[in-house]
């Protein structure tokens, strides 16, 4: 049974191959096939295209090898608009689940939760209760947001 997948900024880094945060980067792309041949529906959640924006923006080095990433990131994103990938972004949050967000961050920051996570756990929270007979899950690397993945009543 499909599943529905938050895609989060470490796997995108895979992904996108950026230099220096790409060290899973066959292990994550042959996750995807297997994600894409179950028919899961893939999701970018906005705070993972600001940050894999930022992370692409902020690489030491070489510039060209900045420019060659920031172009790969904008075909991932273009095409993800244009339904032409295997994933869709998340659309922009409303003013209401943006309030509801900023009323718990302070909290989340002093457990060194940042807004980009706290949103992404916010949005996966919102999909379990519409979907609840879905799994919901957000593939990451990162341990901050691993275990986020509801399991429908059987």
């Amino acid at each position: 049974m499909s599943a529905i997948v938050l895609v989060d900024t470490s796997v995108l880094l895979n992904v996108l191959d950026v230099p220096g945060r790409n060290q899973n980067r066959d292990a994550v792309l042959d996750e995807l096939g297997a994600r894409v041949e179950s028919a899961d529906h893939l999701f970018i959640p906005m705070a993972a295209i600001i940050e894999v924006g930022n992370h692409i923006a902020h690489m030491a080095g070489d510039g060209r090898v900045r420019r060659h990433a920031a172009e790969r990131f904008v075909r991932l994103v273009r095409d993800a608009l244009n339904g032409q990938a295997p994933w869709k972004p998340m659309n922009f949050p409303s003013h209401a689940h943006l309030l509801e967000w900023l009323a718990d961050f302070p909290d989340c920051a002093m457990r060194q939760v940042g807004m980009g996570d706290l949103s992404i756990q916010k949005e996966w929270a919102l999909l379990c209760r519409q979907y609840p007979m879905t799994r919901v899950r957000v593939w990451t690397l990162d341990g901050d947001l691993a275990g986020l993945d509801s399991h429908p009543p059987a």
